[in-house]
């Protein structure tokens, strides 16, 4: 977490390259982050309670085994009641793809994992933001490393910036991002996390919001709405809410 007195809202969307550390400071190393959604088949729900615990134990102890691992963080949300086409998510930070891989399969080799669609998988890795934080310069290179939080809600969503953006001067481009980060500022309960997407998925940027007051964040991305960067926004959908669960069995309950 962040300490106390600085603003939450630390990354940025639209920021496309990265650099080194700060002088003096630890490289610390890139993390892979994957956000996976799953629908459950309704006849999954049609089996006896016995079936349905036994598939949800199995499919919990995977994901169980895998936040033990160092380096590894695995979090649960449920979206059950709140979208029609996910009901579960999966995030997931790793320093390599190959853990995503092998931890899939063994989810969708369990009981429950049969009877489980993935709708939505977004990949993405973090990076240093190449625009300077005015507001807090000191908290660059920490934004290569996710810590993700504790706060009940996440809100998630892919994010491509249109090609105009790219053709702008960096001045022009770091003069809208301080517009946006003041924006942000001004929302201290909302943290988000940004991570890059270029070359490895169909989107630039993942961007997951975490906080505790989802009023918040509704009203933070009205007001981003009508910052200047936003118009060169080409894509920013679907959004998902999700709501944690720090058991995963309490998340596979809802199910």
């Amino acid at each position: 977490m962040r300490p106390q007195g600085r603003p939450s809202f630390t990354g940025r969307p639209g920021t496309e390259t990265g650099g080194s550390s700060a002088q003096g400071r630890p490289s610390l190393p890139t993390q892979f982050v994957n956000f996976s959604f799953f629908k459950v088949d309704p006849a999954w729900r049609r089996l006896s309670e016995s079936e349905q615990e036994k598939g949800k134990q199995e499919f919990a102890a995977v994901v169980k085994e895998y936040q033990g691992k160092p380096g590894t963080f695995v979090l649960s949300y449920s979206l059950v009641g709140i979208r029609s086409d996910a009901e579960l998510m999966l995030w997931r930070i790793a320093n390599d793809l190959e853990t995503f891989q092998k931890m899939t399969s063994e989810l969708m080799k369990t009981g429950l994992g049969k009877y489980l669609e993935i709708t939505y998988s977004y990949l993405s890795l973090t990076k240093r933001s190449v625009y300077v934080d005015k507001m807090d310069p000191e908290h660059q290179n920490p934004r290569t490393h996710i810590i993700p939080g504790r706060s009940k809600y996440l809100f998630i969503y892919p994010f491509v910036k249109t090609r105009d953006w790219y053709q702008l001067s960096f001045p022009a481009r770091q003069g809208m991002m301080d517009e946006h980060i003041q924006v942000g500022s001004k929302y201290p309960s909302v943290k988000l996390n940004t991570t890059y997407s270029f070359g490895i998925d169909d989107q630039e940027f993942v961007v997951a919001f975490e906080t505790d007051d989802p009023k918040d964040f509704l009203n933070l991305v009205q007001e981003l709405r009508e910052t200047e960067a936003s118009r060169y926004t080409l894509r920013d959908v679907p959004m998902f809410t999700c709501i944690r669960h720090d058991d995963v069995l309490d998340a596979l309950h809802t199910l």
